[in-house]
This record gives structure tokens, C-alpha cells and sequence, in this order.
């Protein structure tokens, strides 16, 4: 059973748990994938709720959002078992199939392609209404050193010497599992 929400009410929350880490859920060629992120934005934009998520060039996740053009924001309500986070966090969807690995429980979506997860049962259903992979001219140094380090191999997890798209998806659900 889903409950509705206006996600405006529940903004604080949302905001909080990215900041600790929240699961962008994606579906492409029948895959079924999620990538913890803790960058992320709420907000109005064309006068629609928006969720801004960013993705880095090399993630498996950023192929599969490629490839689609919606996603599932899940966050924890309540609680839950931290090591969802941490291993889909780690783990690639290019090798492991991480929902298996949890035995995590995919929840029909309303009006995407991509599933809600009922261990993080507060829900944002959002589709891919403009997308940009950021400028490295445009960064303020200091975050640009800190965040994008280019001494650094690329091809290993916690890689974080590419840039970012930004997905802004419009949130065309909202609700609780319970």
C-alpha cells in the first residue's frame, strides 16, 4: 500500500537523508539498478516539483539513465538496514546484480518505468526532463580540486575524477510504502 504525499511537506526529511545517502533507482534493457548518491537537489523549476540528482561519467548508472528516461529516488523512512547503502554504494550494476545480492523488494511504480524499493519506502518518482554534464571551467577551483582530482585512477570504485550530469527529474509521484 502506497501513501500519497505532497513532497514539499516531507522536503526537510528528503534533504537530510541525501545528505547521508539516499538510492537513485533505475530500469534499462530489464535491469533493474540502484546507486546510493548523497548529491541531490529539491526544488521548482518550469513551475513542476523537481529532484536533481548527479551522476558521474563512468557509473553503470548513468548508462542505464542514458538508456531510460525516469528513475526512483528511495529514501529511508524509519528504519532499515544501513548495508543497502553501503553496498549499492560500492558495488557496480556492470557486474553485480545488487537488488539480488539484498534481496531487496521492488514495488510496482505509478507512473515510471523504474521500481520503488520498499526498504526505503519514502518514494520519489520522477522523470528525466533535462539533463547537462557539467563545465570544469565553470567550478570554483577549490571544489574542483576537492571533488574531481585528477591524479587519481579513474576506473576504480570511489573513482572521482570525471565530471557529473545532472539528471533534473520532474517528480510526478510521491508516497510512503507501507
Amino acid at each position: 500500500m502506497k501513501k500519497e504525499i505532497d513532497v514539499f511537506d516531507y522536503a526537510k526529511e528528503i534533504l537530510k537523508a541525501v545528505n547521508k545517502g539516499v538510492l537513485l533507482t533505475t530500469k534499462a534493457d530489464g535491469k533493474v539498478n540502484s546507486m546510493t548518491i548523497s548529491w541531490g537537489t529539491l526544488g521548482i523549476e518550469w513551475g513542476v516539483p523537481i529532484f536533481t540528482t548527479f551522476v558521474r561519467q563512468s557509473r553503470f548508472t548513468k548508462e542505464q539513465l542514458e538508456k531510460g528516461s525516469d528513475f526512483t529516488i528511495n529514501i529511508p523512512y524509519g528504519e532499515f538496514d544501513k548495508k543497502i547503502l553501503g553496498i549499492c554504494g560500492t558495488d557496480s550494476g556492470r557486474s553485480v546484480d545488487k537488488i539480488e545480492k539484498l534481496n531487496l523488494t521492488l514495488v510496482e511504480p505509478e507512473a515510471v518505468s523504474a521500481p520503488a524499493i520498499k526498504e526505503l519506502p519514502l518514494t520519489l518518482e520522477c522523470k528525466v526532463v533535462y539533463k547537462q554534464k557539467q563545465d570544469e571551467h565553470a567550478i570554483k577551483e577549490e571544489y574542483y580540486k576537492a571533488c574531481y582530482p585528477q591524479d587519481v585512477d579513474g576506473s576504480f570504485h570511489g573513482a572521482n575524477q570525471d565530471l557529473h550530469t545532472a539528471f533534473y527529474g520532474e517528480i510526478v509521484r510521491a508516497y510512503i510504502i507501507e
